[in-house]
């Protein structure tokens, strides 16, 4: 049997120091190890330790080696985001118990004062760290399990000028245990030490509703949204080039199919116009970026994007140049290119880590862009798509088409 006994702020329970008094082998960090001698029977030192370290191999030898009951030490609770994963995997769930402390995420926000049950929590602990970034820019409330090269500062530098408090929770249960909370500028400038959680929340939606299951954030029960549910400019009003230039619900179904936004991605929105795109991406929780070369479209988008009740940020510049100083995306939907479509596609398919919609209403302009898909490593697909509207004249009804549009799409391999 293998015990999983998580170390945390309180003293170990009696079960904890239970197992500690049968246990043959006992492996864990050197931090978690000076706790456990202090809380076990008799001193550990008569007995076999094994010190962890980043790589978790050689502990496992030593596991399946053991002739004997084997305890291994976590922190917080080894269940969320821990090592019982891996154990579990390796010898089975039958062959373990688990003993959890307070996880370091719910401490954290404990010390923060804020629910939690609608939060999002994301790790960039061993992994690309995009993902939980973009999901601290889509979501209201996340919390930030850390690593060491990707750390509060760095997090925070990637948040400036976004409308976000981080609080740092570093050590928790240590003597040295330290909560500091303050905006990007400041965390970005402070040094912290390991481990650390970090809630970054928008001080305006940080309590919100009352919650009904966690995760308490659920897919919208509906988009493809009618083109009335977005302020947007009529044609016949407005002469500018993104004037009238909403994106039909029918076009933007297959679109963000195609795109497939999600929590932790990252989509931009080139020549955004309204904004209907952008909108309806963040609303599937990706974090979005709406690029558009006109201030009027800006102020739509931020318009429709507050109407919605999602965070989408808003970038002045005419593609492909603004595109450089920008992260790279998971996906593009490109709206509107002004006169440099070449440039822009050229840009997005080196650039897209898995796709790019491009929408066009002329015809000649259609063989040309898949092709630059295709030059940058994508699968091209092309759909005209033709709606027609039932309407009602007097008794009687009729089909009213919706100009038709071309929808080049480009998927990664």
């Amino acid at each position: 049997m293998i015990t999983v006994i998580g170390v945390g702020p309180s003293e170990l329970p009696e079960a904890a120091r239970a197992r500690l008094a049968e246990a043959a082998l006992v492996v864990g960090s050197a931090r978690q190890l000076a706790v456990a001698e202090r809380a076990a029977p008799e001193p550990l030192g008569e007995r076999r330790t094994f010190e962890l370290g980043g790589d978790l191999s050689p502990a496992l030898g030593v596991i399946a080696a053991s002739s004997g009951p084997v305890v291994v030490l976590a922190s917080g609770d080894p269940g969320f985001f821990g090592i019982v994963r891996v154990l579990a995997e390796e010898f089975g769930r039958r062959s373990l118990e688990v003993i959890p402390a307070v996880s370091a995420v719910a401490a954290a926000f404990a010390k923060a004062g804020l629910p939690w049950d609608d939060a999002l929590v994301v790790s960039a602990h061993g992994r690309d760290p995009g993902p939980a970034i973009n999901a601290c820019l889509a979501h209201p409330k996340v919390a930030v399990l850390t690593a060491p090269g990707f750390g509060p500062a760095e997090l925070a530098a990637v948040l400036r000028g976004h409308p976000r408090r981080l609080l740092v929770a570093e050590r928790l249960g240590e003597p040295d245990e330290r909560v500091v909370e303050g905006g990007p500028a400041e965390i970005a400038a402070g040094r912290w030490a390991d481990p650390n959680v970090v809630v970054v929340f928008d001080e305006a939606a940080a309590v919100g509703r009352k919650g009904r299951a966690w995760p308490a954030r659920r897919l919208p029960t509906r988009w493809a949204l009618p083109e009335e549910a977005f302020e947007h400019r009529q044609a016949a009003a407005d002469e500018r080039p993104w004037a009238g230039m909403v994106t039909k619900a029918e076009v933007r179904a297959l679109a963000l199919a195609r795109l497939g936004p999600g929590p932790g991605d990252l989509v931009w929105d080139v020549g955004a116009g309204s904004g209907s795109v952008a909108v309806e991406c963040a609303r599937l929780g990706a974090a979005v970026i709406a690029v558009d070369a006109e201030e009027a479209a800006r102020e739509l988008v931020a318009a429709n994007a507050a109407h919605h009740r999602v965070a989408v940020t808003v970038v002045a510049g005419t593609a492909p140049g603004v595109l450089e100083g920008l992260p790279d995306p998971d996906a593009v939907f490109v709206g509107g290119s002004g006169r440099d479509l070449e440039g822009v596609l050229k840009v997005v398919a080196s650039r897209a880590r898995r796709a790019v919609v491009v929408a066009l209403a002329g015809m000649e302009r259609v063989v040309p862009a898949g092709r630059l898909l295709a030059d940058g490593g994508l699968q091209v697909e092309t759909v005209l798509l033709q709606a027609a509207r039932l309407r009602g004249v007097g008794e009687l009804h009729r089909l009213v088409p919706t100009n038709p549009v071309f929808l080049v799409s480009g998927m990664r391999r």
